[in-house]
Formats: structure tokens, C-alpha cells, sequence
């Protein structure tokens, strides 16, 4: 049998086919591999470079709190514009006073018997004289007055000027000049919900005690027993804890000037305090420090309630916002210029109420919603013997009544 000729040189070359393409296979596999590790290791690094960032930013912030606290025996607040509570209270604590009384009550065989009265107060300066500006309720019917300063130095003080419907009094205190360190009054009207607002006074006899919170709410309607049923018009509402004691102090903006009195609370709440706003004491200081009154209080004579969907539903009419007329003063600035109350009763959900009298719904152009927009607005725009236009609802027509303004009959 002859032999093929070039078999032997066939397989070497099939050999060699074979050696290359594992060859080609086993370098894609070596390339493959370093691509996939290099792409991991450049992963890996970025992830180190993070980590080693986030490090280095928790170990910054831990250096300044470790400073901040070797710096400094206490902490420091600061608010909006840089303003620091604690600066704030050292500028304006030698200029709260607390004031104390004694009340004289009679038992029913007219027996006198003794309780002790306290509440805060503020030195402000009127033209060339030192006053003490407070609530009336923190020194009505008290005897035997005294301010008591920063200093412990205690002064015997009399009333000098008076006004229930405002719940404001001043008192003249014959201190030496070196205790009057008087606090600067701006205008209210500045004031925005959300605005940080601060008290300082003398809560249960704790005297110089601040506290702080915001503006809740403005131009709220509060009842006090010594109005004679009348309301306190547009006082600031505010979550800066109030108690007994804080009455009379001075709430002010985060420059330590005075924005408003602290006057009143609502049992049984969280955070809910009200004060007399700034502007009443602007308004009224002139007249209380020289003729020792103020009987500028706008009056309409009239009575109502604001309107609700179910008020609304019952009457009968379009409007659900607004201030319903309940009840007319004979003779007076409504009665005078036609305005009608209620002439009828109804039942809603279970109460009595009457209806059936004008709805105001706005005045001199501005809406009302509630009866806190109109005793405030009256308040805030308006002086006895002013004419205004009251927008009124009557039988569901729209109507503008012109009323001129009485004043607020004197308490008794």
C-alpha cells in the first residue's frame, strides 16, 4: 500500500488551528478579567474616596462641637438676624418690674378679709417722665401698690392712668432715676404670623422668668371680667408660654422692643397666651399719663354673632361669612342709621338662635368674615364721630349703610 503523501503535514496544521484559537480564547478570557477587575478596583476606590469624605465632614463637625463646648460654659441661641435670646434678656431684664397689691374682699357679715395680688410691668419713658405700664386687672381695686426692680429696691406706686376696655393702667412710681431703665414701644401693625416674639415677666412670683414662641394668630377678640362685657379688640395671639404673674409684661420682637402686653390665658391650654397689641398703648398713652383716661373706644351699639354654613342654611341666604346682627341699642349709632336685628328664633342643632338681622359683611371697602375682623378693624382705623360705610346683607341684597360712630359709654 503506498502512503498518502502530506497526511502528516495535514495534522501538524490542524494542530496548530486548534492551539491558536484556545490561545485567542484563553487571552479574551486574561482581557476579559482585567477589564472586569480594573472596572471593580476604579468602583472600589470611589467607593473608599466617599467613605473617606463622609469621615472627614463627622469628624469636622464633632472638632466643633467639642470647641463649642470648651468655649463656652452654656449655649447660646441664635434666631433669625443673628439676635440672641440670652443678649436679649441681659439688655432689657433691669427693665421689668413686678408689681404687688393687696385685695380687700368682705365675707357676708362684711368682714374684711386679705389676699395678695402680683403681676408684671415695664418702664417706658413718656416725653420727661418715668412711667410703669401694666394690665388694669393686675391693679384693679389692689391697695398699697409697690414696684419692686431689678435691683430688690421696692417703691410704693400710685394709679395715674386708667383704661378697663383695653385692660391697660400706668403708674407713677417716685423711684430714684437710676432704677428706670425704660424699653422702647414700636408699632404693632409689623407684626406677621410666624414671627418669634418673646415674654418676660414675674409667672407665680418668679421674678425676671422669660419665655419665647411666635405669633400665632392677629387681630383675636378676647372677653376680660373687668370690661363690663365689652371685648378687647385686635390682641396678638401667641404660643410664648404665659401664667398667673406674667400679666403686665412687655411681649417684644427679637430687637427687645415692646410689641404688646401679655394679658390674658386660656385654662386647660398648651400655648395659647394673648396681649394687648403696641399700637393700643401708642394710641392711648398721651391720654392716660395727662387726663388719666381713654373714652376714644368706637361703638356701634349692636350685638351679633358670626355666620356659619348652618346659620346660612337656615336663613336662607347666600352668604356664609360675616357678622350677624343680633340685638340694636336703642338710640344708638346702628339703631340711628336704620341697621336691623334679629326679629325671629330658631332651632339649629339643638340651640336657640335668633336671626333674621343684617349681615356685615365688610367696612369702608375692607371684607369682613368674622366679628374679630370688624371690633378690630373699628379699633385699629376708627375714632368717635367718624363716619363709616358698613356693607351690609339684607334679604339677600347687598346694600352700604353710612353710620356715624359713637364713643363706648363709661364703665360704671
Amino acid at each position: 500500500m503506498r502512503p498518502v503523501e502530506g497526511s502528516s503535514t495535514h495534522r501538524d496544521a490542524g494542530r496548530s488551528t486548534i492551539v491558536l484559537a484556545v490561545a485567542f480564547v484563553l487571552i479574551g478570557v486574561l482581557i476579559g478579567g482585567l477589564i472586569s477587575y480594573a472596572f471593580n478596583s476604579l468602583f472600589i476606590v470611589s467607593r473608599i474616596d466617599e467613605l473617606q469624605n463622609r469621615l472627614s465632614n463627622l469628624e469636622k463637625r464633632v472638632s466643633i462641637l467639642q470647641l463649642t463646648q470648651n468655649s463656652s460654659s452654656g449655649i447660646t441661641y441664635v434666631l433669625e438676624g443673628n439676635f440672641s435670646l440670652s443678649q436679649l434678656y441681659e439688655n432689657v431684664r433691669d427693665s421689668i418690674v413686678l408689681i404687688t397689691g393687696t385685695v380687700v374682699n368682705y365675707d357676708i357679715f362684711y368682714r374684711p378679709y386679705y389676699s395678695s395680688s402680683q403681676g408684671s410691668g415695664f418702664v417706658y419713658k413718656y416725653k420727661d417722665q418715668f412711667v410703669i405700664v401694666t394690665n388694669y386687672h393686675v391693679v384693679y381695686n389692689v391697695r398699697d401698690i409697690t414696684v419692686r426692680f431689678r435691683s430688690g429696691n421696692t417703691y410704693p406706686a400710685v394709679v395715674k392712668g386708667a383704661d378697663a376696655y383695653a385692660d391697660l393702667a400706668v403708674l407713677s412710681v417716685n423711684a430714684s432715676l437710676d432704677e428706670f431703665k425704660p424699653l422702647k414701644i414700636v408699632s404693632s401693625s409689623t407684626l406677621r404670623v410666624g414671627d418669634t416674639v418673646v415674654a418676660i415677666g414675674n409667672p407665680y412670683g418668679l421674678a425676671g422668668s422669660m419665655s419665647s414662641g411666635i405669633v400665632s394668630a392677629l387681630g383675636r377678640t378676647i372677653s376680660e371680667d373687668i370690661t363690663g362685657g365689652y371685648s378687647i379688640a385686635n390682641c396678638i395671639q401667641t404660643t410664648a408660654p404665659i401664667n398667673p404673674g406674667n400679666s403686665g409684661g412687655p411681649l417684644l420682637n427679637l430687637r427687645g422692643e415692646v410689641v404688646g402686653i401679655t394679658t390674658a390665658i386660656v385654662s386647660d391650654s398648651q400655648g395659647l397666651g394673648f396681649a394687648i397689641p403696641s399700637n393700643t398703648i401708642l394710641r392711648e398713652i398721651d391720654s392716660l399719663v395727662t387726663k388719666g383716661t381713654y373714652d376714644q373706644h368706637p361703638w356701634l351699639g349692636i350685638t351679633g354673632m358670626d355666620m356659619t354654613y348652618d346659620l346660612a342654611s337656615a336663613m336662607g341666604v347666600n352668604v356664609t361669612y360675616g357678622w350677624l346682627i343680633v340685638g340694636v341699642t336703642a338710640n344708638g349709632p346702628a339703631a340711628k342709621s336704620g341697621l336691623q336685628g334679629g326679629n325671629r328664633q330658631i332651632m339649629i342643632k339643638g340651640s336657640r338662635v335668633t336671626v333674621g338681622g343684617d349681615i356685615v359683611i365688610g367696612v369702608n371697602g375692607t371684607r369682613i368674615t368674622n366679628g374679630d375682623d370688624l371690633l378690630s378693624f373699628l379699633e385699629e382705623y376708627t375714632l368717635p364721630n367718624q363716619t363709616i360705610i358698613l356693607t351690609i346683607v339684607r334679604n339677600n341684597r347687598i346694600m352700604d349703610i353710612p353710620v356715624t360712630l359713637g364713643a363706648r359709654p363709661p364703665l360704671s
